[in-house]
């Protein structure tokens, strides 16, 4: 196989841009929820997605971690945040010498692959694209086994009612639960007599 041709399908790639800023109170986690069901409703399987844009520079390196580390939940091959100065703070913290993390700037500056956020970003070409204000992030609540299908605090309350009262869903059935107790002690009494 050395030295022939080898064709293989490129990944299609979906531009995320991220803008604004999120709010107080609202964490990483309700962010990873937020683009988490975003990117399944959106259909991201076997695909490369790419974070970009303002709102980037507003996320520390967790958080882009914490996105980045769900991609098998939100179902992309990889998701990833292009390199920009906080990315280099990252190889100083890791020890890195002065000497590396300069000449690591100076490649990826020469070939066009570092974000300057100060600069006007050119507009990117992508398979596809998605967009998120931050701003617009709330707090939210999701369960392990249903990342995707995150709840608002301030829907939570009607939420847990609504389950009390379904017979069926993805949810925990209590409407179910509440009648097959009801026939149990039914049977019961009626067994006594």
């Amino acid at each position: 196989m050395l030295g022939q041709p080898m064709s293989m399908v490129l990944p299609g790639v979906v531009g995320f841009k991220l803008s604004g800023k999120l709010k107080n109170g609202v964490t990483a986690t309700d962010l990873v929820l937020t683009v988490t069901q975003m990117l399944r409703k959106h259909g991201v399987v076997g695909k490369f997605v790419e974070f970009y844009g303002q709102g980037m520079s507003e996320l520390s390196l967790a958080d882009r971690s914490t996105i980045a580390n769900m991609s098998p939940e939100y179902g992309a091959t990889m998701g990833f945040f292009p390199v920009d100065g906080k990315t280099l703070d990252y190889l100083k913290l890791t020890g890195r010498s002065d000497d590396m993390v300069a000449m690591v700037e100076s490649y990826l500056h020469a070939n066009k692959m570092f974000v300057d956020h100060s600069q006007v970003e050119a507009e990117r070409v992508y398979s596809s694209y998605l967009e998120l204000n931050l701003e617009e992030v709330e707090p939210c609540l999701s369960g392990p086994k249903r990342p995707h299908d995150p709840v608002t605090l301030k829907n939570m309350k009607s939420d847990w009612l609504s389950c009390l009262d379904s017979d069926v869903g993805f949810k925990f059935p209590f409407a179910m639960l509440t009648a097959t107790i009801a026939m149990i002690a039914e049977n019961a009494l009626h067994n006594q007599n």
